[in-house]
Order: structure tokens, then C-alpha cells, then sequence
């Protein structure tokens, strides 16, 4: 296949064609002739197909019979070289948004995941001719790259890199992984984020259980934790006051500080009257 190099084509000020075109046009009026007159009008109307127009971050690629020639990227009105197609290829930033997509995490887990995709035109040559129709190579290959990312890494994790929990190491592997596939067709990526994550439908309300329970489970270990250091600084105290308690109440201390400590109710005292 053949490498496309963009490179500028012949352009010069649209304005500046037109002044002159009008000038041939009057002085063939002013000499006249039945050759003069037919020639210049051609020449005009050849000359005339060179002009086009094209606005701020705006670019045309110019062909000449299936020959590349170029790329203008001069604002306003301006001329090139005649009889030739130029088609035109946006250079502004372009918000590209996924569907939702359905895919497996590396856990298996069905879930629905969708991306923001900001993007824009770097090579305009590239862009006609390497790949074809390439905004919809955009859409094929993003939906390559998200599904590929979301097999690769767990829903939610608290170890370790995540969907959920990791995004600036997500989206880092996903503009990277975008600019690799999308740059054969000039196309510079600038962002890429993850816009739509959730569990599909049909086990949502499984793993919302789950993910209830495991955070019950890592307050309840953080809580005893912090009742453990309580103990621990409550016996050290009372050695350090020269307070000697048996093995027998040292474990009945421990005990009710552990109950007191942990319970998610408030503490009734007991005043014991039997001894």
C-alpha cells in the first residue's frame, strides 16, 4: 500500500486570482476577436474551478484525476489548481461517544461500559486515502480497544487495578491504546474516558449484595481493629499504674470492652449486687 505523505499544495490568495481574472476578462472585451473571446472565456471558466472556500481549522485534499497533489489548509478564499477534487476534511476536535457496550470483566462478570473519545484529524492525506470512510474506522477500532481494556481488568478490586477504582490508569491505557490503532489514519487522540460502567442488568442486584456485604465486612474489621488498640492501651495502663489483674479478669476485661466497643447497640450497664 501505498504511504501517503500529506503535503501542502499550490494556493495562493482567492482574491488575487479573481482581480486578475477580471482584468483578462476586460481586456478581451477591449480587443475583441473571434479567437480572443472564446479563448479567454474558456481559460476563465478553467481558472474558475480552483477557487474554494474554506473556514478557521478547515482543510480540502486536493486530486488531480485520482492523483494526490496536496493539501490546502489556508483560511478564506483561495485558489488551486483547476479541474481538480477537493474534498474536505475537518481539523476541529470531535467528541466521539460508544454505545454501551456488553462485555466480560477479567472475572467473568457481564457489565456495560461505554467511553467519551476526543479526537481530531492530524493528517488529512492519511485520513482520505489510507483508511476507508474514517470516521467509521474511529467507531470499528474504539470498540475494539474498550472491549479489549475491559477483559483485561476487574469490575472493582481493592487490591489491585480496576475499572471502577484505577480511571487515570485507565484512561492512560486507553488513549494509548486508541493513538496506536487510530494513527495509520492520521488521527491524534487527546482524551478518552470512561462515561458508562455498571453491571449488566441481570446480575446488578446480585453484586450490589455482595458489594453491601463486603463493605459491612471491611467496617466491621476496621472496628474491631481500633477495639483491639483500645484494649491494648487500657491493659498497658494499668501495668503501668502497678495494676496486677489475674488471667481470669484480665479475660473478662478484655471481653466486655470487645463487646462494649463492637456492639451497634448502646452499652447497658449491670451492676452486679450478688458478691
Amino acid at each position: 500500500m501505498e504511504d501517503i505523505i500529506d503535503r501542502p499544495a499550490l494556493s495562493v490568495n482567492g482574491f488575487i486570482i479573481l482581480a486578475l481574472m477580471i482584468v483578462l476578462a476586460l481586456t478581451a472585451v477591449g480587443v475583441g476577436g473571434e479567437i480572443t473571446l472564446p479563448f479567454v472565456s474558456i481559460l476563465l471558466l478553467i481558472l474558475g474551478t480552483g477557487f474554494t472556500i474554506i473556514n478557521p481549522n478547515e482543510s480540502r485534499v486536493v486530486t488531480f484525476f485520482g492523483r494526490y497533489m496536496g493539501t490546502v489548509t489556508k483560511n478564506g478564499l483561495v485558489w488551486t489548481i483547476p479541474i481538480t477534487k477537493k474534498q474536505n476534511v475537518s481539523l476541529r476536535f470531535i467528541n466521539f461517544t460508544s454505545p454501551k457496550l456488553k462485555v466480560n470483566d477479567s472475572n467473568g462478570n457481564p457489565i456495560e461500559i461505554g467511553s467519551v473519545i476526543v479526537w481530531r484529524v492530524e493528517n488529512a492525506a492519511k485520513a482520505i486515502f489510507t483508511v476507508d470512510a474514517y470516521q467509521e474506522f474511529i467507531s470499528n477500532q474504539s470498540e475494539i480497544v474498550i472491549r479489549s481494556i475491559a477483559a483485561q481488568y476487574p469490575y472493582d478490586a481493592e487490591d489491585k487495578t480496576s475499572l471502577r477504582g484505577s480511571t487515570g490508569e485507565i484512561t492512560e491505557k486507553l488513549v494509548s491504546e486508541l493513538q496506536e490503532k487510530l494513527q495509520i489514519a492520521g488521527i491524534f487522540i487527546k482524551d478518552a474516558k470512561i462515561s458508562h460502567l455498571a453491571y449488566s442488568p441481570e446480575i446488578a442486584v446480585a453484586m450490589l449484595r455482595r458489594q453491601q456485604a463486603e463493605a459491612v465486612l471491611f467496617a466491621r474489621r476496621r472496628l474491631v481493629e481500633g477495639a483491639l488498640g483500645i484494649v491494648d492501651d487500657v491493659l498497658t495502663h494499668y501495668k503501668k499504674q502497678g495494676i496486677n489483674l489475674s488471667d481470669e479478669h484480665r479475660i473478662e476485661l478484655i471481653n466486655n470492652l470487645l463487646v462494649t466497643l463492637t456492639s451497634d447497640r448502646e452499652a447497658n450497664p449491670i451492676v452486679n449486687v450478688g458478691k
